[in-house]
């Protein structure tokens, strides 16, 4: 009867700890304490390798730990196991936990030494108190390993937006991903909910860190993107990593998607059929994809996801690849696109780098989201531009301005060039300093060209099948309103709801980002200025 009375004891002290690890916020010693000390007529204290109490029943007489402190500081040290002793009136017994100094000390305080029974379960309950730390210390290291893996992740990525791949591969030295090793990839930008991402990252993570040949990576700037980059590889699908359906490496064996084929490039890798299908199983998801890049041309790999995600918002299927459509810059004139560009941006030759690398990213993102994705604050945001724009004399908080100011960079590749030029603006008057005396045209000269014209003419074209909706009128009001929704309704007699519906339905048209990056405005502008130029559209 005493056995199973001491067995039942055991269980209810089994089913503390359980309850102890399925809490998931950390473990607590002090439950064990309060049942032990119940169980065994005491009062109980866990004392810290400092000397220190970290927890302890409600009644423990503390005013005994100055006498103990050469056996506490004993055992602690790893000199002894265990100890008994008297102070006063009581009988104490001191357990030493674990087996890595300084040790935590179990204290036993009671009116008599313990019995055989009692004793064994002050052991035993010291035993599954030392686990439960063990646990708590491997759960904090696994929380630090996945928190400086995604750093990691972010870091790869962040190198590979610039274009430097050696930064990359010298970042992840000793376990450099199969991403990098590959020849192109595409970026698949997941939306979902800012707490799923952690889960999908862990459950898809290889043992490396990565995701077998892909990458998935927090967006800092906007919390329910997950930016998946995916190896591109031979189209027989020979790249793709296997995994089951419930876990493991972030891949899929080839053919498990009824949309899977090897002809065609939008479904012939596993990890797209994994991010699919995750997309048709949860309403809540939605997936841009965008055309197969080289590695160091990620960055418009992931402007075209934003711009497809933008578009897949909209769609029944919530997924959506992008419409591949010409860019502008390619069809302006070289030399004369050059040199306006080289002419807007000659007063930023002195600029510092940081600067400059935060105005590129915020003529296209809001000044938060730059904040966040370069881990500063939006006062240090805020302090760079103003720089910037008392140095160009020119209003970034204007939308045009913003968008002729990204237009010179991706002409020069971001680098001001003060070797000549003048400041030419990019208004209707033009400048004087180019070489051999010619003047610097204006943005206008090089958007009244024929190709320009049938780049916005072939842009704005999907506008005109809209169900009697003037989508164009609203575009071209709220660009005047600078991006202002409300303003625009009431410069158009609508309501704010109908403008928001009206820009919803233009991002859906125009497979462009309008409203939660604004990375497709630029083009907007664009094509509204160029099409203004030419009356007859």
């Amino acid at each position: 009867m005493e056995a199973r009375a001491h067995t039942g004891r055991l269980d209810e002290l089994l089913y503390e700890v359980r309850r102890q690890m399925s809490r998931g916020a950390g473990a607590d010693p002090r439950p064990v304490l309060d049942w032990l000390g119940r169980q065994i007529d005491a009062d109980v204290a866990l004392v810290g390798g400092a000397g220190a109490v970290e927890t302890s029943t409600a009644r423990f007489p503390r005013q005994i730990l100055p006498s103990l402190e050469p056996t506490l500081a004993r055992l602690s040290g790893g000199q002894m196991a265990a100890a008994a002793t008297e102070t006063g009136d009581l009988q104490v017994r001191l357990e030493a936990l674990g087996s890595h100094a300084p040790r935590p000390v179990l204290v036993v305080a009671g009116a008599s030494a313990p019995t055989r029974e009692a004793a064994s379960l002050v052991s035993h309950a010291g035993s599954l108190i030392a686990l439960l730390d063990r646990a708590q210390d491997a759960d904090t290291t696994f929380r630090g390993y996945q928190y400086k893996a995604r750093q990691l992740r972010f870091a790869v990525f962040s190198a590979l937006l610039a274009g430097d791949l050696t930064l990359a591969r010298r970042m992840t030295t000793g376990a450099v991903p199969a991403l990098l090793d590959a020849a192109r990839l595409r970026v698949y930008l997941l939306h979902c909910p800012p707490e799923d991402r952690d889960r999908l990252a862990q459950t898809y993570q290889d043992g490396s860190g990565y995701h077998g040949t892909g990458l998935m990576v927090h967006c800092p700037a906007f919390k329910e993107h997950l930016i998946c980059l995916v190896a591109d590889g031979a189209a027989d699908g020979s790249d793709d990593e296997s995994a089951d359906e419930t876990g493991g490496r972030f891949g899929d064996e080839p053919g498990t998607d009824p949309h899977d084929s090897a002809d065609d490039p939008e479904t012939a890798h596993g990890q797209g059929a994994v991010l699919r299908r995750l997309v048709r199983d949860n309403p809540l998801y939605a997936l841009g994809i965008s055309s197969p890049y080289p590695l160091g041309a990620t960055a418009e790999a992931y402007g075209q996801a934003l711009h497809a995600l933008a578009a897949a918002r909209h769609t029944p299927e919530r997924m959506a690849a992008y419409l591949g459509r010409t860019p502008l810059v390619p069809l302006l004139p070289h030399t004369e696109a050059g040199t306006w560009a080289r002419a807007l941006l000659r007063p930023l030759g002195a600029t510092p780098r940081a600067t400059l690398d935060i105005t590129r990213l915020a003529v296209t993102f809001p000044r938060s989201a730059v904040a966040r994705l370069l881990d500063i604050s939006r006062n240090t945001v805020s302090h760079h531009l103003s720089r910037v724009e008392v140095t160009l004399g020119l209003d970034l908080g204007e939308v045009r301005t913003r968008a002729a100011l990204d237009l010179a960079f991706c002409l020069t590749g971001g680098q001001p060039d003060g070797g000549f030029g003048s400041e030419g603006g990019f208004g209707s008057a033009g400048g004087f300093g180019a070489r051999g005396g010619r003047p610097v045209p204006t943005l206008e000269e090089l958007f009244r060209t024929e190709p320009a014209h049938a780049w916005a003419r072939e842009f704005l074209r999907p506008l005109q099948d809209t169900r009697g909706r003037d989508l164009r009128t609203t575009l071209r009001a709220w660009i005047d309103a600078n991006t202002d929704a409300q303003r625009t309704a009431r410069h158009l007699g609508l309501s704010r709801n109908t403008v928001r519906a009206h820009l919803r339905a233009a991002e859906h048209l125009l497979s462009r980002d309008l409203l939660t990056t604004g990375s497709g405005i630029h083009d907007l502008v664009h094509a509204l200025h160029i099409a203004g130029l030419h009356p007859a559209d």
